[in-house]
């Protein structure tokens, strides 16, 4: 049973909000919230999780620390002063002395090849946050290598957008072997995310609503971490249509095309948008035989007109 109390040097130790949370640096307010309402739970006074010798250090990381990091985190504009502030502290670190990985994860990501920074990145910090506050003991040294991840991940961004896409709008595609610098099946947690495909659901949710601008942030993402996703760019390019964005629309739906010819989204608007269309997969049109394509959940939801 962890006897470990409260240190008032935490406060200036751990002034990085999203590592207190267990988030990675792309955060949405969507991940922000749900978190930190993870986080809440198991920390508030009347939930069973904490032994009766921790709920005093629960309190406390709950109101000294957690609750600030998310007043911080929880709205777009300070999570962006947040990500600054961070990059100039790594600057200012980098510029004393090169930043030297302490922790396993750190030195991992610090050799990762660059089309693999991301991916791991993501897999690093979900990994170590699933146990950062269970036990509470845990705090500490999970959230120590949660700030050096943090640090090194911003290093290998510097002069780079968090998000990146380049201006074709598509991300080239990577390697398909996998590194040992990834996560290993076998290491990774049962209930792991797949941060592409949640990205891509979010998207699709967003536009259910109509809200294609939130929509197309969310796509970029899923592109970006599985660039050889035909259904991520066939939306994508639908999204980028309700923009008035035809330019960009033709990108992603000759990219959907490329990976699968018979998308019935991406047929559906090659249609609109003039781009050379496969005759088997034209067919699947609903203009041309009036027919609901097979997989007609996703058309049916994402294909009506204008």
């Amino acid at each position: 049973m962890s006897q470990t109390s409260f240190s008032p040097d935490w406060l200036t130790q751990f002034s990085d909000p999203y590592a207190v949370l267990g988030l990675s640096l792309s955060s949405d307010d969507t991940r922000v919230l749900k978190r930190y309402r993870t986080v809440a739970k198991i920390l508030h006074p009347d939930s069973s999780s904490p032994s009766l010798s921790d709920r005093d250090l629960a309190v406390q990381l709950l109101t000294r620390l957690v609750n600030p990091a998310y007043q911080q985190l929880k709205q777009g504009k300070t999570r962006a002063e947040v990500v600054a502030a961070l990059r100039f502290r790594v600057r200012q670190l980098n510029g004393d002395q090169p930043l030297v990985p302490q922790t396993e994860f750190g030195r991992r990501l610090s050799q990762a090849p660059a089309p693999q920074v991301d991916v791991f990145y993501e897999q690093a910090v979900t990994r170590l946050s699933e146990s950062q506050f269970q036990p509470l003991s845990n705090f500490e040294s999970v959230t120590h290598q949660l700030i050096e991840l943090n640090l090194i991940y911003m290093l290998l961004k510097i002069g780079q957008p968090l998000v990146q896409e380049k201006r074709t709008g598509i991300v080239a595609a990577t390697s398909t072997y996998r590194s040992e610098l990834q996560l290993k099946p076998e290491e990774t947690p049962e209930n792991a995310v797949n941060y592409a495909q949640r990205h891509y659901q979010r998207a699709q949710q967003y536009g259910r609503k109509g809200n294609w601008a939130q929509a197309i942030a969310e796509l970029r993402d899923a592109v970006r971490l599985e660039p050889a996703r035909g259904e991520y760019h066939s939306l994508l390019g639908k999204a980028y249509l309700m923009q008035n964005l035809p330019g960009m629309a033709k990108v992603h739906i000759r990219q959907a095309l490329k990976f699968n010819p018979k998308d019935p989204l991406a047929v559906h608007y090659a249609v609109k948008l003039g781009v050379p269309v496969e005759i088997g997969a034209a067919s699947m049109t609903p203009s041309e035989n009036g027919k609901k394509p097979a997989n007609g959940g996703l058309f049916s939801i994402f294909a009506r007109k204008r």
